[in-house]
């Protein structure tokens, strides 16, 4: 039994050991690119050194412009291979059109290559609400923006502590513009809320928001299919209701739909009906049955949206008719409805509501703590308690 705990306790502090080494920096790395055969960077003076050691063409060197390629092995610059490189600057350096501050790395990644922003956590949530909010919405908004995104960001940084990268910037996890001037206001909403997260039951959870609720947001457990999703209870939101997409309408040809759907390997022949069979207390699609020429189909509503696209069904709240040839659906809402509603956030700061008491309306039952805190109780080494002499050992 003593060997036993004294082997989890060495397994725990090894974790933790794991966890400081991405986390006492206080940084956080960012994949601004994904899967890509290649990429071209552009800045003043950008120092390129090879990852794990020199360069033995001749070690690090300096250039206005990098052209990288994937390669089997790795990432080729100039001439150079090795299995990735390090940029760094006292400029931003300019990607796909956006500035982001250095650090960047370019890693291989799958087939391709990847580049990762590498910087202060802080400091991308200034790119994370700026992307996320705008920096004209008031400022109590934003605060709460900054609070959820840093709680979503250190979740997924401790969850991918030993990745390559920690987090996408795109709406896979969430959006991130980079680069931000010092005189944008969005500094000072990130400033305010310095190291505040969201906590559930003593730790991080997954901060879900989205853009607008509709009128009633989901409970997280009927949306993502993951087990440490918390229990966060659904609401009413009547801070929503008037925000855009709170209505639409999509008109979506049966041949379209079924092209659609042949493509991500639900083959029902032509359709003729779609049938809501299951709706969630917040009455979104939790399962549907498309009928065809050649069979039926249950499809879980999420799977649904995310075949015909997160941007064109914006969300499952919806009803839906076939006309003729015309699948004619009628929602409300935009997202996954699970968390903060950004627009009915706007709503209630525009109401004179504080950032706290916003989270407070979408995250009933969480409590507002520091970060650092959190960690430094993560990283305390475990306690082993002795066995007694009764027993069984």
């Amino acid at each position: 039994m003593r060997a036993a705990l004294a082997g989890l306790a060495a397994t725990l502090g090894l974790v933790a050991v794991l966890i400081a080494s991405v986390e006492a920096s206080g940084t956080i790395r960012v994949a601004i690119v994904e899967n890509a055969r290649g990429v071209e960077l552009r800045g003043v003076s950008i120092e390129v050194n090879e990852l794990g050691g020199c360069c033995p063409e001749g070690g690090a060197w300096r250039t206005d412009a990098v052209s990288a390629v994937a390669t089997p092995q790795g990432v080729a610059i100039d001439g150079r291979r090795a299995s990735g490189f390090r940029l760094t600057s006292e400029r931003p350096i300019r990607v796909n059109g956006r500035e982001y501050p250095a650090a960047l790395e370019i890693v291989k990644h799958g087939d391709g290559l990847a580049v990762v922003n590498e910087l202060p956590l802080e400091d991308y949530l200034v790119g994370v609400v700026r992307a996320e909010a705008g920096e004209r919405w008031p400022l109590e908004m934003m605060r709460a923006q900054a609070i959820v995104a840093r709680t979503y960001a250190a979740y997924h940084r401790t969850l991918s502590a030993l990745r390559p990268y920690h987090i996408v910037a795109s709406t896979v996890h969430q959006s991130y513009v980079g680069y931000v001037p010092p005189s944008s206001p969005v500094w000072e909403a990130v400033r305010a809320t310095s190291g505040q997260v969201l906590r559930w039951g003593g730790g991080l959870f997954p901060a879900f928001y989205h853009s607008t609720s509709g009128g009633y947001t989901e409970d997280p457990r009927t949306v993502f299919a993951a087990r440490n999703m918390p229990a966060l209870k659904a609401i009413r939101d009547e801070f929503s209701t008037t925000a855009p997409h709170s209505a639409w309408t999509l008109d979506l040809p049966l041949a379209d739909l079924s092209d659609i759907l042949r493509r991500n390997g639900v083959d029902v022949g032509t359709i003729k009906a779609v049938q809501v069979t299951e709706r969630s207390p917040s009455l979104r699609v939790s399962a549907l049955t498309v009928h065809g020429t050649r069979g039926s189909a249950r499809l879980r509503g999420n799977d649904f949206r995310r075949m015909v696209g997160y941007e064109t069904l914006k969300s499952t709240l919806f009803a839906v008719a076939v006309d003729g040839e015309t699948a004619r659906f009628a929602g409300r809402g935009f997202g996954h409805g699970v968390g903060m509603s950004q627009w009915g956030a706007k709503a209630m700061a525009e109401r004179g509501y504080r950032a706290e008491k916003i989270l407070e309306y979408y995250y009933p039952g969480m409590t507002l703590g520091s970060l650092d805190d959190l960690e430094r109780a993560l990283l305390r080494p475990p306690t082993v308690v002795p066995a007694s002499r009764g027993s069984v050992e």
